[in-house]
C-alpha cells in the first residue's frame, strides 16, 4: 500500500481535541479516500490536491457541528489553503469537497480531480461496492490496513439523527 501524503497528519493533527473520539475513525477514512484518489488519478500534480481535499472534505461535521457540513467543510479548506499560498487551488478544492456526494457522473470544471475524488470517497462510503474499475481485494486490503473504526457507524448514526429532525428534507449534502 502506498504511504499516506504528508501533509494528512500535518493539516488533520490540530483538530485531533475537535475530532476527540472521532479521530482515528475519520482520519482512516481520509487515508483512504486519498489512496483511492490514487488508483484512480496517476497524476503526481494531483497528489497533494487529494490529500488536502480528503482532510477537509467532511470537516465541517466537527468545526460547524451540522450535517449539512459542505459548505463549512469548504471555508476550512479554503483558510487552510489561503494560509499555506495555494490560493490557486482553491476552486478545484472546493469543487473536489462540494461536488463529492454527487450520486452521478460529475462534468463540470476540473473534471479530473472533482471526479476522480468523488468515485474514491463513494468507494469508501459504500465498502468498496462501488468500485469504479478497483479491485475489490485492493480496496479490502487498504481497509485492513486503515480500518473503519466504526466511521461508517457514526455517518449512518448521524443521518438518521438528521432525518429524524427533517423527514420532509433530503439529505442536505446529496447533490
Amino acid at each position: 500500500m502506498p504511504a499516506l501524503h504528508a501533509c494528512i497528519d500535518k493539516i488533520l493533527l490540530p483538530y485531533k481535541s475537535l475530532l476527540a473520539n472521532d479521530f482515528d475513525k475519520y482520519r482512516n477514512h481520509v487515508g483512504r479516500v486519498y489512496l483511492h484518489c490514487l488508483l484512480l488519478d496517476s497524476d503526481e500534480a494531483n497528489a497533494e490536491k487529494y490529500a488536502i481535499a480528503a482532510v477537509f472534505h467532511d470537516i465541517g461535521l466537527w468545526t460547524a457541528q451540522t450535517f449539512d457540513y459542505l459548505a463549512p467543510s469548504i471555508a476550512v479548506s479554503e483558510d487552510y489553503l489561503h494560509h499555506h499560498n495555494r490560493q490557486e487551488w482553491m476552486d478545484e478544492i472546493s469543487q473536489m469537497i462540494y461536488w463529492h456526494h454527487k450520486m452521478t457522473r460529475y462534468k463540470g470544471p476540473v473534471l479530473t480531480t472533482a471526479e476522480t475524488f468523488r468515485k474514491a470517497d463513494w468507494m469508501d462510503v459504500t465498502l468498496g461496492l462501488m468500485a469504479f474499475g478497483i479491485s475489490r481485494q485492493t480496496l479490502k486490503q487498504y481497509r485492513d490496513q486503515l480500518p473503519l473504526l466504526g466511521f461508517h457507524l457514526f455517518l449512518f448514526k448521524r443521518a438518521a439523527k438528521y432525518f429524524l429532525k427533517h423527514p420532509f428534507h433530503p439529505l442536505p449534502m446529496f447533490k
